[in-house]
């Protein structure tokens, strides 16, 4: 089949880039472009919502999201077991808290903490849960983040564990992207909007304060200052019974950043390397390398991971102990600190095995855990300055994710919970295979498919990807997907493309910046090579890709509009020319370029969605999806490309959600709707 390249037009240059004639689909709330999404929603609706299957396909994924058999994942914090939950009684959700030993019980006996339904009815606003953050060890206060309809910008206000009830007159934070940590009961390093030049260009917090309780916020000192330019700052603490650190963190870009230690009211340089990321375990530093570092004549590989004692790190010594060093299938997914000993999650060609570390007088010693050889492994501990115990989950495409309590050193497993089965899983097959990419690069892809299914060509087929900021896609189990489309006779494809993170920061590194055009490569690869196998055709391929998949997804529209026969794009980057200038777009710039920069610009056009539609090309019919509330990719990207390709003449649907951040949808009713509006769409065009 025709190359990618082949298909690519001619980029415009920086001078001849036309003025955007959709300019006003930028402003978020603007008359006009709310009036032009009312327009188009309709449109939507009144074509997919009258589709017979759509009303029971509703019904159902609601029924799944609200089921009251889901696994109630749990963080542990002063002996008690704590859980945010969302059911069909609970729609914005309530959070509640019980014992371990509750817990293990089948129906345990929950004690309610906050009913979010209630707060916002009683205070008339639209919030959203955003988490909390802990006072350590053992304290009984938190910080409650609430947000006004599912954006990152979110309120804080202090709550107290012991009443159940937001402290009167304790730490409060107005609306902005803050972020803030306890330093003691009455202290808190804070970065959030203090005023006109205290964010960055990417709208974060760049200045880090201690504000200390009972005394304004613009009266607290600042620790430290970030520039302008930067990703942002923030502080944290290492709350560790008796090796407590206070540090500062200048992010510079998504990939690089400084670390200080501030002791004494003195800030220390961390002497890391400045893409490398570090933390603290007890008396070591442990190093997570992006890079080859090379140290007193040592080369330390890409994507290992160092330890060595803190204070001699520090005074400049350099005698490190590689806890892990990749291989070309294997990198490190995920570090979890219990109280005595560290868990490194690794992926061995995009499947999880499990490496438990102890450092003992005479070293590091390590040894592997017996867990399922299948699928997707999470480990969190449970509580890891008083514990030596964590949770392990489970799951694959097929199998639901089951919970288990482990200990570190031994290798038994106490189920907790386990997922119910919300499809059949014994109708399916999960196959693994590699396409080869235009450069000749093998790429891993799953398919998920009927046992039954012939290689006719005429499948229903969706592919998924990713393929940015190193994250890695792994097999997951989504009754959604079971419900909505395996059932529906449709075969599921999960690409592991360049730019993710499934065989460490070198996969990444291969699709950055002016390398960008592999991800887009190895995805048409999977896809051809889908094609090639008889699983499916052109006519029966649809894609579908969110946020940077968005990214992804359109160009795949745009260079290969042969190769598909539908598209669903969801809250999606799609103008490379301006997307550093709307919301968090600035602090991509290390993953994408800088457009301003004519040689980066150079080729990002040569792949921006929005530059490369043309009206006398024909193009597979596509479903943009966003929401108005998201406040990371700026729904103005999906609004002018379905715009522009509306005005040339091409088949597309839009429908934005009014809430849910860059989530799509603020609850389980909204989820319902906008998976309904999508499947419907997708089974409609490729069956």
């Amino acid at each position: 089949m025709q190359q990618s390249t082949d298909a690519m037009p001619d980029a415009p240059t920086p001078a001849h880039t036309p003025d955007d004639p959709y300019l006003w689909l930028e402003e978020v709330d603007g008359e006009p472009a709310r009036a032009w999404v009312d327009a188009r929603n309709a449109v939507s609706e009144a074509e997919l919502e009258a589709r017979p299957s759509f009303a029971p396909l509703r019904g159902r994924l609601k029924a799944i999201l609200d089921s009251k058999e889901k696994i109630p994942y749990i963080g542990v914090h002063g002996g008690q077991c704590y859980n945010f939950w969302r059911d069909a009684d609970h729609a914005r959700g309530i959070w509640r808290r019980t014992s371990l030993d509750e817990y293990r019980k089948p129906e345990p006996a929950w004690e309610l903490v906050l009913d979010l339904d209630r707060l916002a009815q009683q205070e008339g606003e639209n919030w959203v849960w955003a988490g909390v953050s802990w006072l350590e060890p053992h304290g009984d206060r938190v910080l409650v983040s609430l947000s006004r309809g599912g954006g990152d910008a979110h309120v804080v206000r202090e709550f107290d564990l012991k009443a159940c009830a937001f402290v009167a007159g304790g730490f409060h934070l107005p609306e902005a992207k803050s972020d803030v940590t306890w330093l003691d009961r009455d202290t808190l390093f804070v970065g959030t909007d203090f005023g006109p030049g205290s964010l960055t260009e990417s709208g974060y917090p760049r200045i880090v304060k201690e504000w200390k309780r009972d005394t304004p916020l613009d009266q607290a000192p600042t620790v430290y200052e970030a520039g302008v330019e930067d990703l942002a700052a923030s502080g944290y603490k290492d709350t560790t019974p008796g090796f407590e650190r206070e540090f500062i963190q200048r992010q510079i870009d998504f990939y690089t950043s400084e670390l200080f230690l501030r002791r004494d009211g003195v800030l220390l340089k961390v002497p890391k390397p400045i893409d490398a990321n570090a933390f603290t375990v007890r008396d070591q530093v442990v190093i997570e390398l992006r890079s080859d570092w090379e140290v007193d004549g040592r080369v330390y590989p890409q994507g290992a991971l160092l330890a060595m004692d803190f204070e001699r790190f520090l005074a400049g010594e350099r005698g490190f102990a590689v806890l892990f060093a990749p291989s070309p299938s294997t990198s490190l997914d995920g570090a979890t600190v219990t109280r005595g000993a560290m868990l490194l999650t690794v992926l061995d060609n995009v499947k999880n095995r499990v490496v438990e570390l102890r450092h003992a007088q005479d070293g590091w010693q390590a040894r592997d855990v017996d867990v399922p050889e299948l699928g997707a492994l999470g480990v969190s501990a449970l509580d890891p300055d008083e514990s030596d115990h964590y949770f392990l989950t489970v799951t694959d495409f097929l199998h639901p994710t089951t919970l288990y309590l482990m200990q570190a050193g031994s290798d038994q497993r106490e189920p907790l919970k386990a997922m119910p089965a919300f499809f059949e899983a014994h109708p399916y097959t999960v196959s693994q295979h590699a396409a080869r990419s235009q450069d000749g690069t093998m790429v891993p892809y799953f398919v998920v498919m009927g046992r039954e299914t012939r290689a006719d060509g005429a499948n229903p087929t969706l592919l998924y990807g990713y393929g940015g900021f190193e994250v890695a896609l792994k097999p997951f189990y989504s009754g959604l997907t079971g419900a909505a489309w395996l059932d529906a006779g449709g075969i599921y494809v999960l690409a592991n493309i360049r730019g993710g993170g499934e065989f460490g920061p070198r996969w990444h590194q291969a699709a950055l910046r002016q390398h960008r055009q592999r991800a887009f490569d190895d995805f048409i690869a999977v896809a051809e090579d889908l094609v090639r196998r008889g699983l499916s055709s052109p006519r029966h391929l649809g894609i579908m890709g969110g946020s940077n998949g968005g990214l992804l997804v359109g160009a795949a529209l745009t260079q290969r509009p042969d190769l598909f026969g539908a598209v669903v794009c969801q809250v999606p980057l799609l103008d490379m020319r301006r997307y550093h200038e709307l919301l968090a777009g600035a602090s991509w710039m290390g993953e994408y370029g800088d457009p301003d920069d004519p040689a980066d610009w150079e080729y990002l056009a040569r792949y921006s969605p929005y530059h490369n539609v043309f009206p006398e090309q024909r193009y597979p019919r596509v479903l943009f999806t966003t929401s108005t509330r998201d406040d990371r990719v700026h729904p103005g990207h999906a609004r002018k490309m379905a715009a522009r390709m509306l005005e040339q003449g091409h088949d597309v649907l839009y429908w934005e959600n009014t809430e849910g951040g860059h989530a799509g949808a603020a609850d389980n009713e909204q989820t319902a709707r906008m998976y309904a509006l999508t499947y419907t769409f997708l089974l409609e065009q490729l069956r």
